[in-house]
């Protein structure tokens, strides 16, 4: 996989390259960088892939997310396609830190912070209603404990791809998405 900085990225865009950013809809409303198309991750299954390849043939792809982790997983897809594919080094986050051209907007609460909300909720949860309630309910926080030793091993978290394709995470256009 290649890397290319934030600022080598906004160079390359201005020449021709595609700047796309693989969040989700709402992160992208958020902030994004100036002229980023967006193309969610969990939209890019091999027909995306391969007709995102042959709209932008000949060109370079130059893959956002937040902070590199979604955009590699693009890149991989998008490479096995053929196309030509850097993702760029600290992914949005850097891009905004660099001072680079951003469009912001109304979005929702970060993907991470909601699946932060969302476990701790589910472990007050289950410790309560397994407390005053029923002792098998405290299953819930144990399950939810499980749940987030497996992301952190595996790096990857069922709860985030869940949370991703709620309507308040799903609900935001673009040009990419109108068009």
């Amino acid at each position: 996989m290649k890397t290319i900085t934030p600022q080598e990225a906004q160079e390359a865009a201005a020449a021709g390259a595609a700047l796309i950013d693989v969040r989700t809809p709402g992160e992208f409303n958020a902030v994004h960088a100036t002229g980023a198309q967006l193309l969610p991750l969990d939209t890019l299954k091999p027909e995306v892939a391969r007709a995102e390849v042959e709209r932008h043939r000949g060109k370079q792809l130059m893959l956002l997310c937040k902070g590199g982790k979604r955009a590699s997983m693009a890149a991989a897809k998008l490479e096995a396609q053929g196309a030509d594919v850097f993702v760029v080094e600290g992914g949005t986050d850097a891009w905004v830190a660099a001072g680079l051209p951003v469009q912001r907007g109304k979005g929702t609460i970060s993907l991470d912070r909601q699946v932060r909300i969302a476990a701790g909720a589910l472990v007050v949860l289950g410790v309560v209603l397994g407390n005053f309630y029923m002792t098998g309910l405290c299953a819930i926080a144990a399950f939810v404990g499980a749940g987030l030793i497996f992301a952190g091993l595996t790096d990857t978290c069922g709860m985030a791809m869940l949370l991703g394709k709620m309507p308040w995470n799903r609900g935001a256009t673009c040009s990419r998405l109108a068009s």
